[in-house]
């Protein structure tokens, strides 16, 4: 069995208040942030809130509204939490609608899960991993940055691209020009792919936190399902020995730019040690090498149907490219959705890739409130679905059961229900009374059972 490891993502959305009569915004950004949080403000006194299900929404600098999915063990609990997340942002935004009507603002809020404002601002979608701590973190997180670089291939989100002369053209990621560096400490300075920050959020003597920011914000749930589990195959794989092909690259950030523009994905890498390789030929010997390693580990005859499924997907998506027919994967790889909504529109309207209106239907695309075009093309078919209803329902208010996020959630639910101060984060919960704080320190992730916490909890009872 593939060894279990705590996942989590976090997005921030872009947000913007347009007119009902087409014209200027009614609120800018900061007023149409302030209104989206105002029920979270009035209840907590911060637009900072931990929630029941365990995770963590909140505004991020820039205006962006950010939600931090729970600890997640599975690939299928994550998904659903990420899509939580984005059912309690649209009731948000539809509340703040309603709001607005009452007032007689003639404005309805958008949120964009995208990474790319009108005027070239970036915004992420940032990936944890927990792994286990060792000395050669770093050598081995390198080992990884071709698989990186290339993934926009299979999990890219599709961008329009606009060169200084007007020009127009169709790229794999809206990440990739933003990316500043490869490793790095910093998060927003230099921008690299993965961040080194020491912040495990656990135990600091036994885990660290991978923290990717690379990727794409994914709209298709089988895309992100196929990014999450593609990334801990490979981890999977490095954590128990295996190694990668050497595909060292002489230059990431300038080949993440190169495989972005080249929708072939035969774009001409240079390798450090000499010698060039194609993005379809990094994704292809990365699979390659783990479905070796998980076949002589004997993880094969475990896997269950989803991870079946999404290490298949991983393969399909790469011969699309390859053969340039995207037909096959056109519902479910985010980056072909896009460009056949697209395609189609162009025949129909006779436009082309400069035209406005494919702007205004790239945002519609992102769109997460009631005005967004998925739910009409989830229901077409046009895109496929990997969490189920009812499992996405569940997750607004319920943490997954088998990861530290229980713990949390419990106590969070427990003491709202009664009205009583207290603090929590990821690691610590924090009972606030007038003698003093009661508080717990959870180092373990994985927990979900914690006789301290239970003493806590009766606290509240009192």
């Amino acid at each position: 069995m593939i060894p279990q490891r705590i996942m989590g993502l976090e997005t921030e959305f872009g947000l913007m208040c347009a007119s009902d009569s087409g014209g200027e915004p009614p609120l800018d950004v900061e007023a149409a942030a302030a209104e989206l949080f105002r029920p979270i403000l009035a209840a907590g006194g911060s637009t900072n809130s931990f929630l029941s299900n365990g995770a963590r929404l909140y505004l991020d600098v820039g205006a962006h509204p950010e939600y931090a999915t729970a600890e997640c063990r599975s690939v299928a609990d994550l998904v659903a939490n990420d899509r939580a997340g984005e059912r309690l942002y649209a009731s948000m935004a539809a509340q703040a609608d309603s709001r607005l009507a009452s007032k007689g603002v003639g404005g309805r809020i958008h949120l964009f899960k995208n990474n790319l404002d009108a005027a070239g601002n970036s915004f992420g979608c940032h990936e944890n991993y927990l792994v286990r701590r060792r000395t050669d973190y770093r050598t081995r997180i390198a080992a990884t940055l071709p698989y990186f670089v290339t993934r926009q291939i299979v999990a890219g989100a599709g961008c329009i691209r606009r060169a200084k002369d007007g020009a127009a053209a169709y790229c794999f990621s809206q990440r990739a020009d933003q990316m500043w560096d490869a490793i790095s400490s910093a998060s927003t300075r230099s921008r690299p792919m993965i961040n080194t920050r020491d912040e495990p959020h656990g135990d600091p003597e036994l885990y660290r936190r991978m923290h990717v920011i690379v990727g794409d914000s994914n709209m298709c749930e089988a895309t992100t399902a196929l990014k999450v589990a593609a990334t801990q195959a490979v981890l999977a794989m490095l954590e128990d020995g295996g190694i990668l092909p050497r595909m060292e690259l002489a230059d990431p950030v300038l080949a993440i730019r190169e495989t972005s523009v080249d929708l072939t994905g035969r774009a001409r890498l240079e390798l450090a040690d000499g010698g060039w390789i194609t993005p379809i030929e990094v994704q292809e010997r990365t699979r390659e090498a783990v479905l070796r390693h998980f076949d002589a580990k004997g993880y094969t005859a475990d896997l269950d149907a989803s991870t079946s499924y999404l290490l298949d997907l991983w393969g399909r998506a790469v011969e699309s490219v390859k053969s340039g027919d995207t037909s096959a994967v056109a519902t479910e790889i985010d980056w072909a959705a896009k460009l056949s909504l697209f395609s189609r529109y162009m025949e129909r309207a006779g436009a082309t890739l400069d035209d406005p209106r494919l702007a205004r239907l790239d945002l519609a695309y992102h769109d997460i409130t009631a005005a967004g075009l998925r739910p009409s093309m989830e229901e077409t078919g046009m895109l496929r679905t990997f969490a189920s209803p009812e499992a996405v329902q569940e997750a607004m208010t319920t943490p997954p059961s088998d990861t530290r996020a229980k713990l949390r959630g419990d106590f969070v639910e427990k003491a709202r229900r009664r009205r009583l101060d207290y603090a929590v984060d990821w690691t610590n919960l924090r009972l606030l009374e007038a003698e003093g704080t009661r508080s717990v320190v959870l180092k373990d992730p994985f927990a979900s059972v914690d006789e301290r916490v239970d003493r806590l909890m009766e606290e509240t009872d009192r």
